[in-house]
């Protein structure tokens, strides 16, 4: 697939997680897929995930911790096999009522028409301060695990 082919695809994965249908997003993710993003030990969904099941784990534990309040993809940036997309998002940690807005970027990486490999990047004291008040100060802006 080409690069505009590779952007369509993710612009479909897009579509797809905001309609709620991760069974089909499933679809366009190899099965031995990874699933990269930030380490926090106070953010349920953080961390890595391989394979179809832990991607889908990853889900669940996503719409089990947050109620998504905004989600938007601001910008599509394809070449070769590699999709880079920035957006923001507004959650609210379930846990606790509390909102969080979180700015982030995806990079995918593509291979036969289907996502080999995700990395996610965001900042993750906002989500940390989010599911647990309690962190203030220096122990809620220091790096956790990155």
């Amino acid at each position: 697939m080409n690069a505009q082919q590779n952007k369509q695809l993710v612009m479909q994965g897009y579509q797809l997680f905001q309609s709620g249908d991760i069974r089909k997003l499933m679809e366009l993710y190899h099965d031995d897929a990874e699933w990269i993003s930030p380490d926090s030990e106070y953010t349920p969904y953080a961390g890595s995930y391989h394979g179809k099941q832990g991607i889908a784990q990853f889900f669940a534990r996503l719409d089990a911790a947050v109620q998504t309040i905004y989600f938007q993809p601001r910008q599509f940036i394809a070449e070769g096999d590699t999709v880079v997309v920035t957006g923001d998002a507004t959650w609210i940690a379930k846990p606790t009522g509390r909102r969080f807005d979180n700015p982030w970027v995806h990079v995918f990486s593509l291979k036969d028409g289907k996502v080999a490999r995700f990395r996610a990047y965001w900042d993750t004291a906002p989500g940390d301060r989010a599911f647990h008040p309690e962190l203030t100060g220096a122990a809620a802006s220091m790096p956790l695990h990155h």
